[in-house]
Order: structure tokens, then sequence, then C-alpha cells
């Protein structure tokens, strides 16, 4: 046990200037955009100098007055310079303990410890950003010690355990992944963005140049050249799903879920059974005609991590007929999906096609009047809304076990979810319906669950009124 306050890895100052460069860099980019096109080229010197100067100053100050401190009942931690804060997370409110390795980190051997309680406040979290992993490891056993999800089997040696059910994805599994990953879109996004501020960043003679050599490439050389670069972007949103999710290993323990992943990043975090509020099953628009799907939970507190949106991703990518045995392994609770689904009725189909075409029927008026030439495109939109509202309509569904308590929602917006509910575990449900609605015993149902971002909220539409009665009923006599 640790008898007084200590200092992180002196390597925190480099991972607080890093943490400054990316909370900036968003601001400062039309800057120096606004700078080069100016011709101010002269003053970035100077202020790049008064930048990092002021980063490095603000890093040490922020390494020097952190300190953290593990007792008997708690995490003390005290930072700051002029306003001086002192935080004390007790053990009986630790959620889960997480350590992360950056590339960073490994060189060094050192590891990141994040620390969640059951609030989704990240000022009431804490982070040691740069420790020895032998102190991480330590600090990670003390503060597990009475929380509840102690294994005393557990060994924290470069996050390697040995006990329980255990699942890992293949590589081969993993370039399947991020080839129906739909990464695509954004790298070619990312690219045409760079590729528009191209002029305001390059001079403009050089700039002028490249665009005569373009103009003057025959067009099969253009179409050969676009080809490839699609294909390099296709090829990087792969290796990019390669490196984040390769060596993902799941393990169930007795209380926990516990997953290790990634190639340059390890990433290793801990999932409180008792905070999983519904387990759901993503079949993305581009995986489902192959079989495949994602399986993620819902977690009730802690702090939402960046880019994961509401969801807590259990399993990258696995075939739907796996999911059932996954389940059977590492969540038994869940482990039950049922074949048949309780579809919407047929009358519901008008409705699904309405919300689907709202927008390409507005687009197709406005072409046709204005840019009628143009008419093709809102025509091709107007027939993919019209599949989708169809797929909407078909992926709807749900299905009552009143036996085992438990509720299965499934419905698509562009991909198709399907959502493993508890009785215990449902906040709320909310029938409405509107006065077509009432005419044909149709109603919209509204399920609303907690997670880690404040809520997460199912909307059904258009089923029986009777179905819903009966979830209702279900719900509020149970």
């Amino acid at each position: 046990m640790m008898s007084k306050p200590k200092r992180l890895h002196p390597t925190a100052m480099i991972f607080k200037i890093l943490e400054m460069i990316k909370d900036s860099i968003i601001g400062l980019l039309p800057l120096a955009v606004l700078i080069l096109r100016d011709g101010f080229f002269g003053y970035i010197f100077y202020i790049v100098i008064g930048i990092v100067a002021l980063m490095i100053t603000s890093s040490i100050i922020y390494w020097l007055r952190f300190t953290y401190e593990v007792t008997d009942d708690e995490i003390r931690i005290e930072q700051g310079l002029f306003i001086r804060k002192k935080r004390y997370i007790s053990k009986n409110r630790i959620q889960s303990i997480d350590l992360t390795q950056s590339v960073i980190h490994r060189i060094f051997g050192l590891t990141k410890v994040q620390i969640e309680t059951a609030g989704s406040d990240r000022d009431v979290d804490a982070s040691l950003s740069s420790v020895q992993m032998v102190e991480g490891e330590r600090i990670h056993d003390e503060l597990k010690s009475t929380n509840g999800v102690e294994n005393d089997e557990e060994e924290l040696d470069n996050f390697d355990f040995h006990p329980d059910p255990k699942r890992e994805v293949t590589t081969k599994r993993l370039v399947i992944a991020g080839s129906t990953s739909g990464s695509l879109g954004v790298l070619l996004g990312l690219f045409g963005f760079l590729f528009s501020q191209m002029e305001s960043i390059l001079p403009e003679s050089f700039y002028d140049e490249m665009f005569a050599f373009f103009l003057s490439l025959a067009i099969n050389v253009i179409v050969i050249l676009v080809i490839v670069v699609v294909l390099v972007l296709y090829l990087l949103g792969i290796l990019g799903t390669v490196i984040k999710y390769g060596k993902f290993t799941i393990t169930r323990y007795e209380n926990e879920l516990f997953i290790t992943r990634g190639l340059l990043e390890k990433k290793q975090m801990t999932i409180p059974l008792k905070r999983i509020q519904a387990v759901g099953i993503t079949e993305s628009i581009i995986r489902q005609p192959f079989g495949f799907c994602t399986v993620y939970v819902e977690i009730a507190g802690g702090e939402v991590q960046e880019g994961s949106g509401t969801k807590t991703l259990l399993f990258p990518i696995l075939k739907k007929t796996e999911v059932k045995s996954f389940l059977d392994d590492i969540l038994p609770e869940y482990a039950h999906i049922p074949e048949n689904m309780n579809p919407a009725p047929k009358r519901a189909l008008p409705y699904y096609l309405v919300r689907a075409l709202f927008i390409p029927v507005i687009a197709l008026i406005a072409t046709f009047i204005f840019i009628p030439e143009w008419y093709i495109i809102p025509v091709i939109v107007f027939i993919l809304g019209a599949i989708l509202g169809y797929l909407n309509y078909r992926a709807v569904g749900y299905h009552l076990d009143e036996e085992l308590n438990e509720l299965t929602l499934s419905y698509r917006r562009i991909g198709k979810e399907t959502v493993l509910l508890k009785h215990r575990r449902i906040q709320s449900i909310t029938k409405s319906k509107h006065i077509i609605q009432r005419k044909q015993n149709l109603a919209s149902i509204h399920v609303s669950l907690l997670n880690n971002f404040g809520g997460r909220h199912i909307f059904i539409n258009e089923l029986n009124l009777k179905d819903i009665h009966k979830i209702t009923d279900w719900y509020s006599l149970r």
C-alpha cells in the first residue's frame, strides 16, 4: 500500500502536450490557412515558437502539481496550480479500471490507468496518464480488492489472463470487418476535404501546374488514378481496423467481462456485469448479405469513450449463426435469441415508405422545376429511398418471453438492430398513436434504457395495437 503521494512518470508531460495539440488543432487550422492565404508566412515561426513554449510550460506545471495516492478505502488525486483540485474516489464507487498502452507507453514499459465510476461525468472519473506498468498493475489490484469484482487468480502481467471462457477474433475476420465497415466513405470524405484545401496551402504556381498536368492526361489515365486512390483508401480502412482490433480477446469472469485489443495501442477494459443494460446485434447494410454482424452492450454509467457513441463493442465481427454460441460462453444471461419475431402488419408499410421518400420526393420535384436535365440523380435517390423504406418495414419486429421475462426488439435505420432486453433493466415504456394510426389499430412504442450517454431510446413504429398493449401490460403489471 502506498504511504505517500506519488507523481506520474515524466512522460506524462509528453502526453499532456499531445493532448493540448489534439484539442487545439481544429481551432488553429483555420488560422493557419488564413495566414498562408494572406501572405503572413513569416509570422508562423514566431507563433509556433510561442505555442510550443506555452505547451511545454503548461505540461511541466501539470506534472509537478499532479499527485496521487491509494489508501485502504480510496484513491486521492490532487492537481492544479492556481485552482487546486482534490479528488477522492471511494473503492466502493469504482466500476471499472482499464489499462491502456500506446506506442510510447510500450516503448518505456508504461501504462495509462483509467478509473471509471458509476456516473457519466468525466470530472468524477480519474485518469493517470503515465505510470510504470508494475505500478499500474498494483493500482489495479489495490483498487479492485474491495469493489466486488475481485478475482484472486487474476494476473495483469502484460494483460495476460488465463481463466474462464474466452473468445478471440482472427486476422481473417478483421480483414472482413475492415472491408465491410464502411470506412471507405469516411476516408474519401477526408481526402476530398484535404484536396479542396490544397489551393489555399500550396503556392499558386505549383497548384496551377498540377491542375494543368491532370487536364493534359487522357481520360483513361485519370480513371486509373481515381481507381488507385480509392483502392489505397480502401486498404487503409482495412489496415486501420486490423490495427485497432488486432489480438481482440474477450474473457468472462464471475462478475465482469475483460477485453484486450490493439496492435499499436494496447487497450484493456473491464465491463462489470451489473452495469450491462442490454445486448445488441448490429447487421450493417453491407455485412448483412454476407451473414456477418457486430455484438455490443449498453452500459449504465461510466465515461463515454471517444468515438464509441453510446454503445460498447463486445465483439467486432461474428457470423450471425455464431452469436448464440458466443453469448452462451461469454454472456449466458442474454443467450436466448428468438428464432421468430412478431412482424409489423402489412398496413404499416405505407408509413415506412412515406418516411423514407419524403425528402427524395421534394428533391425530385425541385429538380424537375429548376434543373430538369439532372433528373436522373433524384430518381436514383428515390428508388434507393423506396428500397430502404421497405427494408425498414421488414426489419421491424418484437418477441416477448414472459417466462424468461425478456423482450427482444428489432428495427432498422440503415443497419438492422436486434436488442435483447431484461425487464428489470428497462426504465420506461411509452406507447403512442396519432389519429391515422388509431383508425388502423396501429401504435408506436418507445423503450428507454440507461447507458453511458445518459439514456438509450428505442423507437418501434406501427405495430399492431394489441401487440403494444401486450408489451406494456407485461412491463407495468410485472
